[in-house]
C-alpha cells in the first residue's frame, strides 16, 4: 500500500531559505518553499530547459497572472515530482528571479529553478517544520487523519487567516498596537512595512544592504529595535527586525483598520521559535 504521507528533508540556503528537492518533467529541480508564494513559480531562464508548455485558450487558467502589480505568464509542467507524490499539470507562474540571484551570486549560494507556493502546500495539507527542515506533504487529500509523529507540546498555537489571494497571516502586535503579520518563509528575516514604523515612530537604523521582491525594485534595508514584538500570544523582547518598503506586497487598504498588516513574518524568527506551520489546520505553532 501507498503511505499516506511524505516527509521530505529540506535544505536550508546562506540567505535562510528552506529547500527542497524535486523533480520538473522528469529533470531534477531546486525549489524553494515559499508560504509567501500563493502560486508556485518557475524561474523564466529556466522554463525552456525543464521543457514547460504555454497555455492553451482552451484552457480554464489564465495565461497571465498580476503579480505585485506586473504580469507574468503562467506555464504547465506535465508532472511535478515531490518525493513519490506526483502531481499532473501543475501551472507555474515564470519569474524572473533576477534582484534575489545577484544576492546568490555573492554568497556562491546554488540557483533555484523555482518556488513551491501555497497552491500545493494548501492541497497536499503540507505540515513545515522551519526548525527540523522537514515539510511533510499528504499524498491523497480525500483521506482523513493527521501527519503522524508530531508532538506539539510546549508549543503556543495561533490560528492562520488565508485571504483570498492564498496569503497567511496571524495576529499580533508592535509595542502593544494590534497588527497583523504575513507568514513569508520566502523572507530572510522579518521585515516591518516603513510607513509603519514611521507612523509608530520607531526609530529606524540604516543598512548597507538592499532587498528585491518578485517584480519589486531593490529596495534599502533599514534596521530597527523593537520594545515589544508579539506573535500570536509569544511575546518578544527587543526584537530586532529589517524595515523597508513593502509597497506592492502590503497595498490597498492593508494598513489601515484595527489590525493593520504590518510587515512580513520572516525565516530567521521561524527558525528561532521553531515555527511549524500546519496548512491542513491552518495553524502556526511557535516556541517561546
Amino acid at each position: 500500500t501507498q503511505p499516506e504521507f511524505e516527509a521530505l528533508p529540506l535544505g536550508r540556503s546562506p540567505q535562510n531559505h528552506l529547500l527542497v528537492r524535486a523533480y520538473i518533467n522528469d529533470k531534477p529541480a531546486l525549489l524553494g518553499v515559499d508560504t509567501g508564494a500563493p502560486i508556485s513559480a518557475i524561474a523564466i531562464n529556466r522554463r525552456e530547459y525543464f521543457g514547460l508548455t504555454p497555455i492553451t485558450g482552451m484552457s480554464k487558467i489564465p495565461a497571465r497572472l498580476r503579480i505585485n502589480g506586473s504580469f507574468n505568464s503562467v506555464a504547465i509542467a506535465h508532472t511535478l515530482q515531490l518525493g513519490g507524490l506526483h502531481l499532473i499539470d501543475e501551472p507555474m507562474v515564470a519569474i524572473d528571479f533576477g534582484g534575489s540571484s545577484k544576492a546568490r551570486k555573492l554568497l556562491n549560494e546554488q540557483e533555484i529553478d523555482g518556488i513551491l507556493g501555497a497552491d500545493i502546500l494548501f492541497p497536499t495539507e503540507a505540515v513545515l517544520d522551519c526548525q527540523t527542515q522537514m515539510l511533510i506533504l499528504k499524498m491523497d487529500p480525500k483521506l482523513s487523519g493527521r501527519a503522524p509523529g508530531l508532538d506539539f507540546r510546549g508549543f503556543t498555537r495561533m490560528p492562520i487567516h488565508v485571504s483570498s489571494g492564498y496569503n497567511l497571516y496571524v495576529d499580533g502586535a508592535v509595542n502593544g498596537t494590534p497588527a497583523r503579520w504575513m507568514i513569508d518563509t520566502g523572507a530572510f528575516t522579518t521585515l516591518l512595512h516603513q510607513r509603519f514604523a514611521r507612523r509608530m515612530k520607531i526609530p529606524l537604523r540604516d543598512t548597507p544592504f538592499t532587498s528585491a521582491g518578485v517584480n519589486l525594485k531593490q529596495r534599502g534595508v533599514q534596521m530597527a529595535t523593537i520594545r515589544n514584538l508579539s506573535v500570536g500570544s509569544v511575546d518578544l523582547h527587543g526584537k530586532e527586525v529589517g524595515v523597508i518598503d513593502l509597497e506592492g506586497l502590503v497595498h490597498g487598504g492593508m494598513l489601515e483598520g484595527k489590525r493593520p498588516v504590518v510587515g512580513l513574518l520572516g525565516s530567521e524568527l521561524l527558525r528561532r521559535h521553531h515555527g511549524i506551520i500546519d496548512f491542513g489546520t491552518k495553524t502556526l505553532y511557535l516556541k517561546e
